[in-house]
């Protein structure tokens, strides 16, 4: 064992036991893994954005409830930036979720001229889904599942896995409906999505987490209930044991 690494264990030990209360070594070192959020000063103009989030205290909520449920061995840094129009996303290289101050902007004008004031609640929502929709690439990733080479695949399988997270919440099925209204809005806005978008169109997004929502608790969501979302109980089940099944080395038990 190297000296540093002698004294680490050493400090650690006295730290524990509260042998050197006093001594700022004494401060817990961060996890080696896990998530973990962080925000950067933002731009100017994404100020509002950036306070909304640290009042909110979403991206402390989002990795608390990730790491609560699963134990990744990696750190995935979980960051609120400006991002200049770059949009949201995870970044396989560094390991690190980006949430972009300016979408959220974006979205709580959808929100607002749509009628929903305040939006806070609302925006809240679908920053939760969105962050669980990278931690969704992040754990692809991490456990090098077959969809892991992106394209329409990988986009799927991440907007499962934010249904499957907002869903163990008993009042997740809300967050993930107020996803599907973000989703119809966006396409609203904008009808003709990018021909190279990797995402499924803004509308089937938001069908596919009224089908999940709808298919976890049908006798919870009467008002969904249409011929078209008949298999939706049994697509739930799927989408629910599929990721289970990926996600057993990694399950806190």
């Amino acid at each position: 064992m190297t000296l540093h690494r002698l004294r680490t264990a050493l400090l650690s030990t006295l730290c524990a036991t509260a042998l050197l209360p006093a001594l700022s070594g004494c401060e817990p070192p961060p996890p080696a893994g896990g998530f973990a959020p962080r925000h950067e000063e933002p731009a100017e103009a994404d100020r509002d954005s950036a306070d909304f989030l640290q009042r909110w205290k979403l991206l402390e909520r989002v990795t608390d409830d990730l790491n609560a449920y699963i134990d990744v061995p990696d750190r995935i840094t979980v960051v609120a930036r400006s991002c200049a129009g770059e949009g949201s996303g995870y970044d396989p290289v560094n390991q690190r979720i980006e949430l972009c101050y300016d979408d959220l902007t974006e979205d709580r004008k959808r929100f607002e001229e749509a009628d929903h004031r305040p939006a806070d609640e609302p925006l809240s929502e679908v920053v939760r889904e969105t962050l669980h929709h990278e931690a969704g690439h992040a754990l692809i990733d991490a456990l090098d599942l077959p969809v892991r080479d992106g394209g329409r695949a990988e986009e799927d399988a991440a907007d499962r896995f934010a249904q499957l997270m907002l869903l163990r919440d008993p009042e997740g099925d809300r967050a993930l409906l107020t996803a599907a209204r973000a989703y119809d809005l966006a396409a609203a806005a904008d009808p003709a999505p990018a021909p190279d978008d990797e995402h499924a169109p803004d509308l089937a997004r938001a069908e596919s987490h009224r089908c999940a929502a709808y298919g976890h608790d049908p006798a919870r969501h009467p008002d969904l209930a249409t011929p078209a979302r008949a298999n939706c109980p049994r697509t739930w089940t799927t989408t629910h044991d599929t990721w289970v099944r990926d996600l057993t080395p990694l399950l806190r038990r």
